[in-house]
């Protein structure tokens, strides 16, 4: 049964998961529209559900704003249980995520993604997307940079408001 604290614990993620990828978002996208680095997380999102590069912007942002949503309450698990959030604790895990995105996740990426384009094969016609590389370095030499910033922040956000 949802009490009235629970119900305001989780009025507080939504209302600060919804700001901290916000913020996020900018960052990175900012970061793009100033030629730091071709990676926009919501279109390569965006390109598993359409090809129209148009829509898959569109679609990319909504199912993006909705897995930042999924990540605070994963964030908020992991602060109740190391213990207190904290703006450090927030900033670490925003770290390690970041890190996990970059190491991890994007080298993967073509080996899945229906329009991704792998290392070894190249594009065809229906996989064109560049794929990103270890660390995304295929979207440029500071993408690593922009993605951990992002991520750093968006942690540092939600240690500091949950």
């Amino acid at each position: 049964m949802l009490t009235f604290q629970a119900f305001e614990q989780v009025e507080s993620i939504i209302l600060w998961g919804l700001t901290a990828t916000v913020v996020m978002t900018t960052i990175m996208l900012g970061s793009q529209g100033l030629g730091f680095s071709r990676l926009s997380l919501p279109f390569l999102v965006g390109t598993f559900f359409t090809g129209n590069r148009r829509w898959a912007n569109i679609v990319g942002v909504g199912v993006y704003l909705i897995g930042g949503w999924f990540f605070t309450f994963f964030y908020y698990l992991i602060f109740i249980g190391v213990g207190q959030p904290t703006v450090w604790l927030g900033t670490a895990t925003g770290l390690l995520h970041g890190l996990f995105l970059l190491v991890v996740l994007l080298p993967l990426l073509p080996q899945f993604h229906p329009r991704m384009a792998t290392e070894y094969d190249g594009p065809t016609e229906h996989q064109r997307l560049e794929p990103p590389g270890f660390l995304g370095l295929n979207f440029g030499f500071r993408t690593p940079l922009v993605t951990l910033l992002g991520h750093v922040v968006f942690g540092a956000i939600l240690g500091a408001a949950l």
